[in-house]
C-alpha cells in the first residue's frame, strides 16, 4: 500500500484555533510616574522641571518601552510631556502617554489592525484562552468584533472545553 493516511476530520474541519498571544510583543513596558518632578508632586515649575529631566537617569529604559503618567490630580502642560519625550526617546524604543494596560492595548490593536482577518470567512474559530502570556479582555473584544464579520462561529477556552461566544444566523 503506497496510500498516505490522511486525516479526514481535520482536513474537513471549519474549527480554526486563533491564539491571541501570538501578537504579543516581549518587548519590556516599565511606568513612569513624573509626580516625582513637580513641586510638592503637583505643581510643575519650568526651571525645576527641566532641571530634573536633564539629570534623571534616562538610559535605564535602554530597549523597552515607556509608559509616562501622572498619579496626581496635576495639570501638565502638553509641552512637559513632548520634554519628557525628547529626554526618553533615546533611550526608550517608544515613549506613550498612559498607564502600561493602555498601552498594552494598543500593542496589540495595531498587530490585529494589520491581521489577515478573511482566512476565518465561514469558519469555526476558537480564541484560545489561558496561556503565558495574559492577553488583554480588550482585545478579545477586539478580536471578537473582527471575526464577526466573518466567522460562523466564536468560542472562547480549548478544543475540549469552549464557552460558545457568537453564532451567526445570515450564514
Amino acid at each position: 500500500m503506497s496510500e498516505a493516511i490522511v486525516n479526514k476530520v481535520q482536513q474537513n474541519t471549519k474549527l480554526v484555533t486563533l491564539d491571541l498571544q501570538k501578537f504579543h510583543d516581549d518587548t519590556p513596558i516599565e511606568e513612569l510616574d513624573i509626580k516625582q518632578f513637580l513641586f510638592q508632586e503637583l505643581l510643575l515649575k519650568e526651571k525645576d522641571f527641566r532641571e530634573q529631566l536633564k539629570e534623571f537617569g534616562w538610559s535605564q529604559y535602554e530597549g523597552k518601552n515607556l509608559c509616562v503618567h501622572c498619579s496626581t490630580d496635576a495639570i501638565i502642560a502638553p509641552w512637559a510631556w513632548m520634554l519628557l519625550t525628547s529626554y526618553a526617546s533615546p533611550f526608550a524604543n517608544e515613549v506613550f502617554l498612559g498607564k502600561k494596560e493602555a498601552f498594552l492595548h494598543q500593542l496589540y490593536q495595531r498587530k490585529l489592525e494589520d491581521y489577515d482577518w478573511g482566512q476565518y470567512e465561514d469558519k469555526f474559530v476558537l480564541l484560545k484562552g489561558c496561556g503565558k502570556v495574559h492577553v488583554p479582555d480588550s482585545i478579545y473584544m477586539l478580536a471578537t468584533n473582527k471575526l464577526m464579520k466573518r466567522a460562523k462561529k466564536i468560542m472562547y477556552g480549548e478544543a475540549c472545553s469552549n464557552v460558545p461566544v457568537w453564532r451567526s444566523n445570515a450564514r
